[in-house]
Parts: structure tokens; C-alpha cells; sequence
């Protein structure tokens, strides 16, 4: 639990987190900079960031959808 406690007060920006969350849906992440990512993020900021790129990703995908059928 003390592991989980630590990891959600890292100080890396939000602004990074989400850097690193849109390379991540991209899958093109060197190794040595998903190594870096993973001990310097906050998870809670991750998870967060995750949330919002996945909804970003399907309302653009909605909004694609409904331009093509409307013509």
C-alpha cells in the first residue's frame, strides 16, 4: 500500500503525463523512455490522461461518422 502511496505523489507534470499517454496510443515508445515514464509518472495523473485521450479519441470518431453520413 506504502508502494501505491509513494508512486501517486511523483511531481512530473500533467502536461508530460499526457505526452507520454498519446505516444503510448500511438505504440511507438522506445523501451528506455517507457522505463523512464513508469518510474517517474503519477498513475493517478496516467490513468486520468488515459480517460481523457480515449474520449477525445471517440467523439472524434463520432463526429467522422456523422459528417460522412450527412452527405
Amino acid at each position: 500500500m506504502s508502494d501505491l502511496k509513494s508512486a501517486s505523489q511523483r511531481k512530473l507534470s500533467f502536461g508530460t503525463t499526457i505526452k507520454a499517454v498519446l505516444w503510448s496510443f500511438l505504440g511507438i515508445r522506445k523501451k528506455g523512455d517507457y522505463e523512464s515514464d513508469a518510474a517517474k509518472l503519477n498513475p493517478v495523473h496516467v490513468i486520468l490522461a488515459g480517460l481523457i485521450a480515449a474520449a477525445v479519441f471517440v467523439l472524434t470518431l463520432i463526429w467522422i461518422v456523422h459528417l460522412v453520413v450527412q452527405k
